[in-house]
């Protein structure tokens, strides 16, 4: 499979399904599909964090429903055993936290190897020099500015020096590593993340609330905020 190329030129929405009805995913997604640039997927499995939320079946079941980018975050662990299903499912960027396995490293080198993009996930405990061996290897770093494994959480201010850390280091390298943020953004906090150097935002809770008639507002009154 050959990688995507995603454009650090113009700030990128990922909508997170986390936040969307369960019952009607499909759906969900043909009606936010013309308003956003990929579909954010968050597997948990009840023990990395403390959520289950759904797994490759379920991802590959969703594929044909939209051409966008499948940008799926794991948050399970061990993760090496689920990268190569949930390739095949349809991802396009794998993101994993460096604390899901004992060998990082290889797990980014397998991710890449599936022909998706690697992605290391930041969570708010993690340390950014976690990251400084792996940048070769990643092209999107993920910082949380929430605790991860519940939608709806509160934005936690504290990461903004975090994710300006990590836009440092990025730009220190000579790859275009994409930097995306999880966690809390709405209106009010989007500004923030930008003015220190996301280039992805992702958004549930903003984006899936007052029904698939309200989503284009919705992610309207997220862009116009920036």
């Amino acid at each position: 499979m050959e990688k995507i190329r995603i454009s650090r030129s113009m700030l990128q929405i990922s909508s997170s399904l986390l936040s969307a009805d369960f019952a009607r995913l499909g759906e969900e997604i043909k009606a936010v599909e013309p308003f956003v640039d990929m579909i954010h997927l968050d597997v948990m499995d009840g023990h990395f964090v403390p959520n289950i939320s759904f797994g490759p079946p379920v991802i590959a079941a969703l594929r044909s429903w939209t051409p966008l980018p499948f940008d799926v975050h794991l948050m399970t662990a061990p993760v090496d055993p689920l990268i190569k299903a949930i390739a095949k499912a349809g991802a396009n960027i794998i993101t994993i936290h460096p604390e899901s396995g004992p060998h990082v490293y290889r797990t980014l080198q397998k991710i890449s190897d599936q022909g998706c993009l690697a992605g290391v996930a930041l969570n708010p405990g993690s340390p950014v020099e976690l990251l400084k061996p792996l940048l070769p290897l990643v092209d999107l770093v993920l910082v949380m500015t929430v605790n991860p494994g519940f939608g709806g959480q509160t934005f936690l201010e504290s990461q903004l020096t975090k994710i300006n850390d990590v836009r440092t280091l990025i730009d220190e390298t000579d790859r275009k590593i994409l930097l995306q943020v999880d966690g809390g953004i709405a209106a009010k906090t989007a500004p923030l993340v930008i003015e220190v150097g996301a280039d992805v935002l992702v958004a549930g809770s903003a984006i899936f609330h007052g029904g698939a008639t309200q989503y284009g507002k919705n992610v309207s009154d997220l862009r116009g905020a920036l």
